[in-house]
């Protein structure tokens, strides 16, 4: 990597942090945020599967492991260039899966890497975390690796019984990272029990089970 790349990835981190910091804060601030980081990771797609390190879904992996029932449909929000969503639709090839990213240079790049084994029950699409096309109470399994947590529209379309799974690769070095009593503190406040912790060095997961009944 060039001196130029490692200053410009640097500066994407700490505008990455900086607006996980202020959206978890003042969620009212996104739609000012928004287009910048939905530039940066659409211009970043075409490399991202040579930036990020080949563990960067480990703690992901293991939070999924410890899922059952096994969920109906999935959805992989901020899916990327698709690991995530890839992951999901393996390990539970009975569920419906979508993978959904702001930027669309990355789901271009997620609908070209998609298996043909795959293309019957998983597809990738364009959408706005804080603000979802899904109906309420609609998918068994949310999950996110390295993305903001919009916490109200996670749990509006986490169905009753449904899981909610959040990981970071690098722990509190991910440049998107919410820390796992906020985490606990937000869903817990949304109708959200049963917390269960993953560490897979670097990285972090929590896990949250959706009560029946809020």
């Amino acid at each position: 990597m060039s001196r130029a790349d490692e200053v410009r990835a640097a500066l994407s981190r700490r505008f990455a942090r900086l607006t996980t910091n202020a959206v978890t804060r003042w969620p009212q601030l996104w739609p000012v945020l928004r287009p910048a980081l939905r530039f940066q990771f659409h211009t970043l797609a075409p490399n991202w599967d040579r930036i990020v390190s080949p563990d960067h879904i480990a703690p992901y992996e293991a939070a999924l492991s410890a899922i059952e029932p096994r969920p109906r449909r999935g959805l992989d929000l901020g899916t990327g260039t698709g690991a995530g969503a890839f992951i999901v639709a393996r390990r539970f090839p009975e569920a419906e899966v979508v993978g959904a990213d702001l930027a669309s240079g990355m789901i271009e790049e997620a609908r070209r890497k998609t298996p043909p084994e795959l293309t019957g029950r998983l597809r990738f699409e364009v959408a706005d975390a804080a603000n979802l096309p899904y109906e309420d109470a609609h998918f068994d399994l949310v999950a996110l690796a390295n993305m903001i947590p919009f916490f109200d529209e996670l749990a509006r379309v986490t169905a009753p019984g449904g899981r909610v799974l959040l990981s970071f690769s690098s722990g509190a070095d991910t440049p998107i990272y919410v820390p796992p009593e906020r985490l606990r503190d937000e869903l817990s406040a949304r109708g959200f029990v049963e917390f269960a912790d993953f560490e897979v060095r670097p990285g972090t997961a929590l896990l949250a089970l959706k009560a029946e009944s809020t």
